[in-house]
């Protein structure tokens, strides 16, 4: 597909030298979503305040799907004030954009909807991404949905009428946001529901669904991460949460650092949620950076020189991958990461297109079926990067052009409105400049 003038704009990110300063980054994506849909299945009484919400191109899509359920969305600074409901029919086809989260989590919810069918879509990138086994154990748990091509990806139709509930299994190596979707309506279910999952990757991001559920008056009983069980008959509570930083974001920030040397302050970031992709300070300091922690802050410094290199099992973080790709080109030993063959189903294959686009650079990268090896070298060539219109493939080549003199143009800064819109101006701030051509 042809991109328009507008989009072809490449961006150099480039720096000369240690980072310094201060930055705020963004709230938590995963959160805001959690927090959102929950909210709007609080049918009681009252208003949610979730507060420091993410308002991306991501976050708001799922708003906008909880609206069409229902949900009463009111917006002020800084808060989102949200009246729950019984799930709706929709008026209209619901687009969630560019979103997974918010595919995954509203099949199920819509399900939950009076008699009647729900078509759900989204983007180019959305309409490659699997959906079937999510399909396949709704299907188990009295849920009649399919997807329009009979591809196994959106658009995707959903019968409403309620979930039965029931024994279900699904596969968890796939996403663990389709174990999230079945776990956030399985309480609404007719009758209780046990959820056997086979190989769960992204555990922590089940822990977030969990904790959340909780807070807002839902319990599941939990063996591992192999079985769950949900009482049926239970409600969504109104609830107030503010939601945190999202390590996520921070970890290109930190790895930032880690590659150029300085001495930067995280300012908001909390680490007493779960949040799998925190574990990129554990790699820093494994790679030779230091990291210190403080009450909602983080320092993180560097001296700038090679980093160490090693074996990185991110199975339970895979959007980690492509920051640690781009701390890989500072390395002196080589670089594996494993575990990871779930990336291969995110807004881009991360795995292929990590492996494409610094190979451009004249890096060694061997692609792997669960990930990449990622062998030093000495000077990186300069060469046109192509984010793939993944935010996270564009923060991470930004990473990559800073290790270049006179940086690589890159392709794709609007993808940073999915999650981190504020991303240039943070390590312009720091010291980097942000050049568009």
């Amino acid at each position: 597909m042809a991109r328009s003038a507008s989009v072809t704009r490449a961006t150099r990110v480039l720096s000369d030298g240690p980072l310094g300063g201060s930055v705020s980054v963004p709230p938590s994506k995963s959160y805001t979503h959690r927090a959102v849909v929950m909210a709007s299945l609080a049918a009681v009484s009252g208003r949610s305040e979730i507060s420091n919400p993410l308002l991306s191109r991501d976050t708001n899509a799922t708003v906008d799907a909880c609206a069409a359920m229902g949900a009463s969305m009111e917006r002020r600074e800084g808060v989102l004030s949200i009246k729950g409901t019984r799930p709706k029919l929709p008026d209209d086809v619901v687009n969630v954009e560019n979103s997974g989260t918010t595919l995954r989590f509203m099949t199920s919810a819509f399900s939950l909807a009076p008699e009647g069918y729900v078509v759900l879509t989204g983007d180019s990138s959305i309409r490659r991404r699997p959906m079937q086994p999510l399909l396949d154990t709704l299907g188990q748990l009295g849920v009649q949905s399919w997807t329009s091509k009979g591809n196994g990806c959106a658009p995707v139709i959903v019968k409403a009428g309620g979930m039965r509930g029931g024994k279900a299994s699904i596969r968890g190596d796939v996403s663990s946001q389709f174990v999230s979707s079945l776990l956030i309506s399985s309480p609404m279910a007719e009758i209780d529901t046990t959820l056997k999952v086979a190989d769960a990757v992204s555990r922590p991001y089940i822990d977030m669904t969990l904790k959340l559920m909780e807070l807002f008056g839902v319990r599941v009983k939990k063996r591992g991460y192999s079985e769950f069980e949900v009482a049926s008959g239970q409600e969504y509570r109104v609830a107030d949460f503010s939601v945190p930083a999202d390590f996520s974001s921070a970890s290109f920030i930190v790895a930032a650092v880690a590659l150029m040397g300085g001495k930067v302050k995280i300012e908001n970031l909390d680490a007493s949620l779960p949040q799998g992709d925190a574990r990129i300070l554990e790699i820093v300091k494994q790679m030779g950076a230091k990291v210190a922690e403080g009450k909602g802050t983080l320092v993180i410094s560097s001296d700038g020189d090679k980093l160490r290199g090693g074996t990185f099992d991110l199975g339970d973080t895979p959007d980690l991958l492509p920051v640690v790709a781009a701390l890989a080109l500072r390395c002196e030993s080589a670089v594996e990461i494993v575990g990871t063959a779930h990336a291969r189903f995110k807004e881009t294959d991360r795995i292929a297109i990590v492996a494409q686009e610094l190979s451009k650079l004249g890096v060694s990268v061997k692609e792997r079926e669960d990930g990449l090896k990622i062998s030093p070298k000495g000077k990186l060539s300069s060469a046109l990067m192509d984010a793939h219109d993944d935010h996270r493939m564009f923060m991470a080549f930004s990473l990559a052009s800073m290790l270049i003199p006179g940086g690589a143009p890159i392709i794709g800064a609007e993808s940073l409105d999915v999650s981190y819109p504020t991303f240039l101006e943070d390590i312009s701030r720091l010291g980097a400049k942000v050049k568009s051509e």
